[in-house]
C-alpha cells in the first residue's frame, strides 16, 4: 500500500495497518471478545467515548459522533484517538468491572512504563489544571464525572464505556508544586496495554484542556 508523506506518518502508517486487519476481520467475532457492541443490521460498532456515543462502521472504519454539540469530539479527528479506538475493538477483551481502581505503577507491566507516564500523563494533568481548579471542575461535571471526597479537586468519569478512570489534583503553593493522581478501573488491563494506557492518559487530558477552552 502507497501511503503518502505526512506530517503525522509515524501514526498514519500504523493506522492504516490497523484498519486493513479491521477491514478483513469479522466484526461478530470481534464484538464477542472485545464486547464492543455491534449492530449486524446497519453494520457498525457503538461506543462511548468521554460522554459522547459514537458509531464505528465496519469494514471502512467511517466515525460518526451522535452527540455532535460543537464540543471537542476526539475520535472525529483525533488520529491517537483513532488508533486507541482500533486497537480496542481488534485486540481488547471484555472484562467486568470489580469495583476497584489502581495506579498506572500497579497493573502488571505498569513498572516498565511508570516512569514515563509520570511525566507524560500525571504531571501534565497537574500542570494543565493545578492553577485553575474551577476549569477542571466544570470540564468534569460537562463529561458526566463524579465528584470525589479525594484531593482539592477529585472525579470518577467512564473514559470508555464501562472503562473507567479517575482524576484528583492537589492545588500548589508557594512551596509545592500542584500534583495530580491517575487511576484506572480494574478492567483496564483486559482491555489496553502499557502503552495504550499511556495514550488513554494523553487522549482525557488533552480532551479536558480542549473543552476548557471554551470556558
Amino acid at each position: 500500500m502507497n501511503i503518502p508523506y505526512e506530517k503525522n506518518q509515524k501514526e498514519r502508517v500504523p493506522f492504516e495497518t490497523y484498519k486493513a486487519r479491521y477491514r478483513e476481520a469479522d466484526p461478530k467475532f470481534l464484538s464477542e471478545v472485545s464486547g464492543v457492541p455491534y449492530d449486524e443490521d446497519e453494520g457498525f460498532f457503538a461506543v462511548t467515548l468521554l460522554n459522547k456515543r459514537y458509531t464505528i462502521s465496519h469494514p471502512d472504519f467511517q466515525v460518526v459522533c451522535l452527540d455532535e454539540d460543537g464540543s471537542y469530539a476526539p475520535l472525529l479527528d483525533n488520529l491517537e484517538t483513532k488508533i486507541l479506538l482500533v486497537r480496542y475493538i481488534l485486540e481488547g477483551k471484555k472484562g467486568s468491572f470489580q469495583g476497584n481502581f489502581y495506579a498506572y505503577a500497579d497493573m502488571p507491566w505498569g513498572n516498565h512504563y511508570n516512569q514515563v507516564f509520570q511525566g507524560r500523563c500525571v504531571k501534565r494533568l497537574a500542570f494543565s489544571f493545578g492553577s485553575c481548579l474551577d476549569k477542571f471542575c466544570q470540564v468534569m461535571e460537562r463529561l458526566g464525572g463524579t465528584k470525589l471526597s479525594v484531593g482539592d479537586a477529585g472525579y470518577e468519569f467512564a473514559f470508555l464505556d464501562d472503562l473507567k478512570l479517575r482524576f484528583m489534583i492537589w492545588e500548589g503553593d508557594e512551596e509545592f508544586p500542584p500534583s495530580a493522581q491517575i487511576l484506572f478501573s480494574d478492567n483496564f488491563s483486559s482491555a489496553f496495554h502499557g502503552e495504550d494506557m499511556a495514550a488513554v492518559g494523553d487522549i482525557s487530558i488533552g480532551s479536558l484542556k480542549a473543552l476548557a477552552k471554551g470556558l
